[in-house]
């Protein structure tokens, strides 16, 4: 285990403190069905019921809290990032900025402006976003809170890991979809600190892979990126992102999933688990599914990372 990792777990650490008030702690649900199908104990830590749908509240809180309030803090996001920085910046009292595509729907643009923050509306997609969020940093002496490239934010989202140990007798796999590598690295870090015998299994969408092919070529690379249930961890990583080094230290295995593979977890998690989540969530039980075989007898975690999703998308796969 090398010091990053350590330096990571101990921030989660010291970040629950600070973020205790702003977050829920969400349960760690025993499964209805999946466990007996697979003769196994299958449980869900179920950030779908976080305050704003999703984990990324945890991240947003953490590096805020580390700030004075009153640093400006800036951000680019029209997704869970944008929604939970948003949220995050209301309770405690901090001063932001979100950066938005044009093309960002109508929904999310009021649902983000609800929070009373600045928005700028910039560019044809969050990419150019990003890079504008960026610019105004700078040029304004703001912080940037990027969605997963900051050790707070990782830390934050390792508060995860923490609950999960306090929830659980013993956790012998735990399954994390993997986006640019945030979630993933700070639980990681966590669980190999606090129960090294732990295997994570990082689960990747087939359709947009870059951080599973990051790790293959051990530094980053650009993938193609299609469509994907799993929209909450599309696109590329960060050419100098933090959390690549840390995810080679901490993933013990990659598990990669079809858009049918992703699709047949949703309709599973509906019907069998009568929960409803985001195509990202849904891609940790796929990943599951791949290695249940292997994982027979064992306690399995699994990571619903959320449940914000487009209901006429979402409902159409769980129906169809």
């Amino acid at each position: 285990m090398n010091n990053s990792v350590l330096e990571s777990a101990a921030r989660s650490v010291q970040a629950r403190r600070r973020i205790r008030d702003y977050i829920y702690q969400t349960p760690l649900l025993p499964s209805r069905q999946t466990g007996g199908d697979h003769g196994s104990s299958v449980f869900f830590k179920a950030e779908n019921f976080q305050l704003t749908g999703s984990f990324k509240i945890r991240g947003a809180a953490s590096k805020m809290t580390s700030l004075g309030i009153d640093r400006g803090v800036i951000t680019a996001s029209s997704g869970n990032h944008g929604i939970g920085s948003a949220q995050a910046a209301a309770l405690i009292g901090q001063k932001l900025t979100v950066v938005l595509p044009e093309s960002v729907s109508q929904a999310k643009l009021q649902r983000i402006r609800s929070f009373n923050v600045d928005v700028i509306l910039h560019g044809a997609e969050s990419g150019l976003a990003e890079l504008h969020a960026q610019k105004e940093a700078a040029a304004r002496g703001l912080v940037y809170v990027s969605p997963y490239n900051d050790p707070e934010i990782v830390a934050g989202q390792g508060t995860i890991g923490l609950e999960m140990l306090e929830q659980a007798d013993k956790i012998d796999n735990v399954f994390i979809s993997m986006g640019g590598g945030g979630l993933i690295s700070g639980i990681g870090s966590v669980l190999k600190c606090f129960s090294p015998n732990t295997r994570v299994f990082g689960v990747s969408a087939q359709n947009s892979a870059a951080l599973a092919a990051s790790m293959v070529a051990g530094r980053i690379v650009e993938t193609e990126h299609l469509d994907t249930l799993a929209d909450g961890v599309a696109g590329g990583v960060d050419e100098d992102s933090m959390t690549l080094p840390l995810a080679l230290s901490v993933i013990d295995e990659v598990v990669t999933c079809t858009e049918l593979e992703i699709a047949g977890a949703l309709k599973d998690l509906a019907f069998k688990e009568n929960q409803l989540v985001e195509g990202a969530a849904a891609l940790a039980l796929a990943g599951f599914y791949k290695v249940a075989d292997r994982c027979r007898g064992q306690n399995n975690m699994v990571v619903l990372c959320g449940a914000n999703f487009d209901h006429t998308k979402i409902m159409a796969v769980v129906n169809g």
